[in-house]
């Protein structure tokens, strides 16, 4: 009589009674045993013999110095782990113990994986910077430039933040009149990976934006953590317009930082970075155009010189005047110029951002891209069909041609045949038509002979 569970304990037939177990109830006494004694167990240990398997479970073993235990996660319970389990990681574990009845072995089901000496996320944060850096996604080669002045700016960012508020103010005192738009986004919590991925596809596929700013206020570890994930790496890799990256304050660093194009060490960093202010830009035009009047001033001097060492005074008198009126006049241009400046640049500021709105508002490319290929269809159809019908005429050439030459009668003349005509100059057909001693003319198909008749049969 086989043994019973009974209060938790497993019950032993009378002595003297044979104990017999199936494999199966054996097996199934245990399981129960380990249900009731072995829930929700912590256990520490080093991971050893970790197989990640296509189903998305991991199956390992948890060992100390003396001894080791077969453990499980399933893939239900691994997407709650931050962090990927490998071999020599030393971890805590919190789980259940049961028995593997196809092969008789007991596994620990693990519920809970937690590191042990280093947090979950920092450790998440290295596997990733180490998995990403050897793709190739940080090195420098692979980072673009920012333009020298952007006209679109895009910004990936929560809408309600200080963030938000610092970058356009920031942008407003350097250049005012620039483009921006804001991709509204969360930046922590559930649905902040998706939004900010969302963001930076929305300005990358679109093209609109010349660069885009992903940004968000400092914060921990955990704050923070959205901008460590990997989707979020990899949507700053594949944006098709550069990026910045302004996270958190400037001893804060993630992964998208390493990712990004630029990294500022904070958002008003960022809006400094990405465009100068008016005031400098201004500054250098200045300075290119005094250098420019100093290069030509110099050439007209040095040219000046040459005329008058070379004795032509009067010359060189003319000259110079004509090139003292051109350096005034260049002096009265500069003049206008700097007076008009502030002026031209904001006349042409509204009126670029009203074309900008005229060309969203009526896409010319698309317009041009059917005409082009239907004129492409028309064209091609037209040579087809003129080709088609010149083949078409020349058979037809051919073949008027061939018929031609069959019904001529120089054809026929020049196989042997001859037309024979009499005085008249009537064609004889029949014997009957002509009689003895009469005249005739015979063609050839080369020359004529005349002759005469001297007998007559009837033909059949």
């Amino acid at each position: 009589m086989p043994a019973q569970i009974k209060g938790g304990q497993l019950a032993l037939p009378l002595a003297g009674e044979r104990q017999v177990f199936e494999v199966s109830e054996l097996n199934a006494a245990v399981e129960r045993l380990f249900e009731m004694e072995f829930r929700s167990i912590w256990v520490a240990g080093e991971i050893s013999g970790c197989r990640p398997a296509a189903s998305g479970h991991f199956y390992f073993s948890l060992k100390d110095a003396q001894s080791q235990v077969k453990c499980v996660l399933f893939k239900g319970n691994a997407r709650f782990v931050r962090f990927r389990p490998q071999d020599g990681l030393a971890v805590l574990v919190r789980g259940n113990l049961e028995v593997y009845e196809a092969r008789g072995e007991y596994q620990l089901i693990v519920e809970v994986l937690e590191p042990r000496g280093a947090g979950a996320l920092q450790l998440a944060f290295e596997q990733l910077k180490k998995k990403l850096g050897a793709e190739g996604l940080f090195e420098a080669g692979r980072k673009r430039p920012l333009p020298k002045l952007p006209q679109r700016i895009g910004i990936v960012t929560s809408p309600a933040g200080a963030v938000v508020r610092d970058i356009l103010h920031v942008l407003e005192r350097r250049f005012a009149g620039l483009h921006i738009r804001l991709f509204p986004a969360q930046v922590q919590g559930e649905g902040a990976r998706e939004q900010i991925c969302a963001g930076l596809k929305y300005f990358g596929e679109g093209r609109w934006a010349d660069v885009v700013i992903v940004a968000r206020g400092g914060g921990s570890l955990e704050d923070l953590w959205t901008f460590n994930e990997e989707a979020v790496a990899r949507a700053i890799a594949a944006s098709a317009v550069p990026v910045i990256s302004a996270i958190g304050h400037e001893t804060d660093f993630t992964i998208a930082d390493f990712v990004a194009d630029v990294r500022a060490p904070t958002p008003s960093a960022a809006a400094e970075i990405v465009i100068s202010t008016k005031e400098s830009l201004l500054e250098n035009i200045a300075a290119c155009r005094a250098k420019a009047l100093q290069a030509l001033r110099y050439r007209l001097l040095v040219g000046g010189r040459d005329l008058y060492e070379r004795g032509i005074n009067r010359a060189s008198a003319l000259m110079h005047r004509a090139i003292s009126l051109h350096v005034q006049r260049l002096d009265d241009i500069d003049f206008r110029l700097r007076h008009e400046q502030r002026a031209a640049l904001e006349r042409s500021s509204r009126r670029l951002v009203a074309l900008i709105r005229r060309l969203e508002a009526n896409d010319l490319r698309l317009r041009l891209a059917r005409i082009h290929h239907r004129r492409e269809l028309l064209g091609g159809g037209l040579l087809k069909g003129m080709e088609a019908r010149l083949w078409g005429e020349r058979r037809r050439h051919e073949s008027l041609d061939l018929r031609l030459r069959q019904l001529s009668p120089v054809g026929v003349l020049a196989r042997g045949y001859a037309i024979v005509e009499d005085a008249r100059g009537r064609i004889l057909r029949s014997s009957s038509e002509t009689a003895p001693e009469e005249r005739l003319k015979i063609r050839l198909h080369r020359g004529q002979v005349d002759a005469a008749v001297i007998q007559t049969r009837d033909g059949k």
